[in-house]
């Protein structure tokens, strides 16, 4: 009864990850903040111009997306089926936050496709699947 309670082994292992996992994001996002263009390390001079551009909305887009995300993985680490809406929350600020940077600059025909889209694409199957684990979890029991 308390492994179903609880859920697995391997869920909390996967929901702490996922505490670490936004954890980090927000330091990013605050490097991000704090730093501009700096932040990536040696900035170009197309770098600094295109964090120089983005638009006054974007670090606190960026902001809604980590912290979302980190409140997310908490509650579901805590095995709150609530995590729901702020991981839809930070899934829908961080697609905004992407889509805007690749459909408003040219920097995937600048710095090239390889340079510029993985880590949208691991931070968005990342958001994909916290969003699985919620449901699977609410189903198997193990987030109420």
């Amino acid at each position: 009864m308390f492994f179903v309670r609880q859920g697995p082994l391997w869920f909390r292992m996967t929901t702490g990850v996922l505490v670490l996992w936004g954890v980090i994001g927000c330091f990013m996002c605050l490097q991000q903040i704090r730093l501009g263009a700096g932040s990536m390390g040696q900035a170009s001079a197309y770098d600094r111009a295109l964090h120089a551009t983005l638009p006054g909305w974007y670090d606190p887009l960026f902001a809604v997306a980590v912290l979302t995300g980190l409140a997310g993985a908490i509650l579901l680490f805590m095995r709150r089926a609530n995590a729901r809406p702020f991981l839809i929350a930070s899934l829908v600020a961080t697609v905004a936050q992407f889509g805007w940077l690749f459909a408003s600059t040219d920097i995937v025909a600048h710095k090239g496709a390889g340079e510029t889209l993985g880590l949208p694409l691991l931070v968005g199957m990342v958001a994909a699947f916290t969003l699985w684990l919620v449901g699977h979890a609410r189903s198997k029991g193990w987030a109420v």
